[in-house]
């Protein structure tokens, strides 16, 4: 089975290829030569998810499948969420989105936070959800050097380490878009059984 991954995103690609069965041709948005800025117009995160997958859907006739994820911040009512890429501007820099982050955290005392994915499979002209969720804490300072986006500053509850500091075949177990991606793949296996 062929499967469109939205993304252009080599360490999100790579994540999620690990995680599929090798069954699955795993394929991005280079890959297919989409190389189309899809506008994330949504207000919610399943919205947004939706807009990508209908996009290729609609535009490539392939089977796909688009996440997109929010940190929702308690002290910050539920702020950077779905605009969490852009949350420092349009130019998308994740350096940037952690700075300002930290600094409206600052003089906060609660840094619990989460992490929420969403994923949007179209397949089979029907569209199904996914949905991960993992619970944590801001840090004050950025610590690790792997992971990407957010992970230097989150401590995923349980654990010491930031994303960034553990080990990615310990994160793909425990993260949003780890939960997100196992009930996928669950039902992939369903559908190839059958």
């Amino acid at each position: 089975m062929k499967l469109v991954f939205a993304t252009h995103n080599k360490n999100k690609f790579k994540e999620v290829r690990q995680l599929l069965p090798t069954s699955i041709q795993l394929v991005s948005l280079t890959d297919i030569g989409c190389y189309d800025e899809i506008p994330e117009t949504g207000k919610t995160l399943e919205a947004n998810a939706q807009i990508k997958v209908d996009f290729i859907t609609k535009n490539y006739g392939l089977a796909c499948f688009a996440d997109d994820t929010g940190l929702i911040v308690d002290a910050l009512n539920g702020e950077p969420g779905v605009y969490s890429a852009r949350y420092a501007g349009d130019q998308k820099s994740a350096e940037d989105n952690m700075n300002k982050l930290l600094l409206e955290l600052k003089h906060k005392n609660n840094r619990s936070a989460k992490f929420q994915t969403v994923i949007a499979l179209n397949l089979n002209h029907k569209t199904i959800f996914f949905n991960g969720i993992v619970k944590g804490v801001i840090t004050t300072e950025k610590q690790g050097e792997k992971g990407f986006g957010y992970d230097p500053i989150f401590i995923p509850l349980g654990y010491n380490k930031t994303f960034a500091e553990l080990p990615l075949a310990i994160k793909n177990k425990i993260s949003h878009r780890g939960k997100a991606i196992e009930q996928l793949v669950a039902h992939l296996k369903v559908l190839i059984n059958t």
